[in-house]
């Protein structure tokens, strides 16, 4: 019985290693920005302040994307200390795509792929010290994504 019980702990131990991160995660999950419907209200529950448009943000998304379910994206900022990339999409069911924090030294480049349920413009605002810089690309979308 004493093997059983060492076994129950070590087990339960493991189980508490394993389910931390997730719970720190959690934390961290912004709810009500990611179901927000509109992106004025996912840039609130981000605090994301004014926004200046910047020419020091690349977006590489197609013009046309032929299924909305499948859209790649391209993001590279060159501003000096970006520290958050966030992705939106206006005609959305829900606008904040995606939300990427950096560390410092981190290269901010990504690739992602999307989903768009109609022709609308990809956002994408990055925070760099206390300010906000964004850039937008538009994408047609021929075949709805997000049925």
């Amino acid at each position: 019985m004493q093997r059983r019980d060492f076994l129950k702990i070590v087990s339960g131990a493991l189980l508490a290693l394993i389910l931390q991160p997730i719970g720190v995660l959690a934390a961290v999950w912004n709810k009500a920005a990611f179901e927000a419907v509109k992106i004025n209200d996912a840039k609130n529950n981000l605090t994301i302040g004014q926004e200046t448009p910047s020419k020091d943000i690349d977006i590489v998304a197609p013009d046309r994307a032929e299924n909305g379910a499948i859209v790649q994206v391209e993001i590279t900022s060159r501003i000096p200390n970006t520290e958050a990339i966030s992705v939106l999409v206006e005609n959305n069911p829900t606008a904040l795509i995606a939300h990427f924090v950096f560390s410092n030294g981190a290269l901010p480049q990504l690739v992602t792929r999307i989903k768009m349920a109609d022709t609308s413009d990809v956002k994408v605002i990055v925070k760099a010290g206390n300010a906000y810089f964004s850039a937008t690309k538009n994408v047609v979308v021929l075949e709805n994504g997000c049925g």
